[in-house]
């Protein structure tokens, strides 16, 4: 490359990264830091403010203020993408001309724009999409919420084929790789960034299985439900659920289960603490769309991992857990689980994967092989 300077676009503000794909954004601008490019940041700001963190990792840090509101619902374009068209972006863009990162279709309003035709541009897939809003659809229980996802996964498909113009886009995991690739001819895979430098598993047992995550959002209270229906009657096995703002429902559904309980809003060590300790993490999710941030937070730090094939199909890490399906084969693997120390042997395996795929050090240099191997574009 002929300058180590990239414009990263960022759908939010990426910190605190404290959630799924503003997690890959922060320490994705971290690492390429630390490998010595010149981060030009662009983000959209609808209620986080200005982040003085990000200078520290930032050469210059834009803020674009989000169009919010229902009036930007009803346009044929996504939602997603219109209320992110501040013009200030173009604007800023064009005063450089150095590679640009578009984090999300959220960010791709300008992808076509021809005063950037000459650029490197390349978008990163945190999700297929309309996929994904599929998804929200069917777990959403509001019959308005449904309609909004229905229309929302309708425009996202629709709108999918600006992908045509960017250089490259850089698919989350292998399963996106392979739907992008066939669909534009132009992916390649980049492993998600994460806040994990070193692989810190404990060799041993501990004594209770835990499943971590945001206990607000639908996607994960169903699979925490699926949970304590499954191990109601398993008194044998004690289950923590730790994570932010635990739903209602999960108080209400484990009152009465003396071998579970909730962490709620545990703080950044306690949570870490929770992780390393825990002998078992139990893994499913009903939503098989890009890649988890747990599951890669479960390896780095913690034990045994117990997964269902929506959790682990597609991501390069299958041989590293534990397969269950069904309420009876979560506590079949558990029961078993339970009894075998997690051993040297163990660690081996997922340092040889992991170093592999998964380090932030490596992958930012992929990001750099990739902008040398396309050049600018004539």
């Amino acid at each position: 490359m002929k300058d180590s300077h990239i414009n990263i676009v960022s759908f939010n503000v990426p910190y605190p990264a404290n959630y799924g794909g503003i997690i890959d954004v922060f320490y994705k601008l971290k690492a390429l830091h630390d490998i010595g490019v010149h981060v030009y940041l662009h983000c959209f700001d609808y209620g986080r403010g200005d982040q003085t963190e990000l200078n520290k990792y930032c050469k210059k840090v834009y803020y674009y203020k989000r169009k919010t509101g229902l009036l930007y619902s009803l346009k044929k374009m996504p939602y997603i993408v219109f209320s992110r068209s501040n013009k200030k972006l173009l604007n800023n863009l064009l005063t450089n001309d150095y590679p640009i990162i578009f984090e999300g279709l959220h960010t791709c309003y300008f992808l076509d724009s021809h005063l950037l035709k000459n650029r490197t541009k390349i978008v990163r897939a945190h999700n297929i999409e309309h996929q994904y809003y599929h998804f929200l659809q069917k777990q959403e229980p509001r019959a308005l919420k449904r309609l909004y996802f229905k229309n929302a996964a309708r425009k996202l498909e629709k709108y999918e084929s600006i992908l045509n113009q960017a250089t490259n886009i850089a698919a989350i995991s292998p399963n996106d790789f392979n739907y992008f690739n066939s669909n534009y001819q132009n992916a390649f895979w980049l492993p998600p960034f994460h806040p994990n430098n070193d692989i810190k598993v404990q060799i041993g047992s501990g004594n209770y299985a835990l499943y971590h995550g945001n206990l607000s959002v639908p996607e994960n209270i169903k699979a925490a439900i699926f949970l304590i229906g499954a191990f109601s009657n398993a008194k044998n096995v004690n289950i923590i659920f730790a994570g932010k703002n635990p739903s209602s429902k999960l108080d209400k559904a484990i009152k009465e289960k003396s071998n579970m309980k909730i962490v709620a809003n545990p703080s950044y060590s306690e949570m870490n603490n929770l992780i390393a300790d825990a002998h078992i993490h139990l893994l499913p999710t009903f939503q098989p769309t890009g890649i988890k941030l747990k599951l890669i937070a479960s390896l780095f730090a913690g034990r045994h991992c117990i997964v269902n094939n929506e959790m682990i199909v597609g991501t390069g890490l299958e041989n590293l857990c534990h397969r269950a399906n069904s309420e009876n084969e979560f506590i079949a693997q558990t029961d078993k689980l339970m009894k075998l120390p997690f051993e040297n042997k163990d660690l081996i395996l997922r340092k040889e994967v992991l170093s592999k795929r998964f380090d932030n050090k490596r992958n930012a240099e992929l990001i750099l092989a990739q902008i040398n191997k396309v050049g600018l574009q004539p």
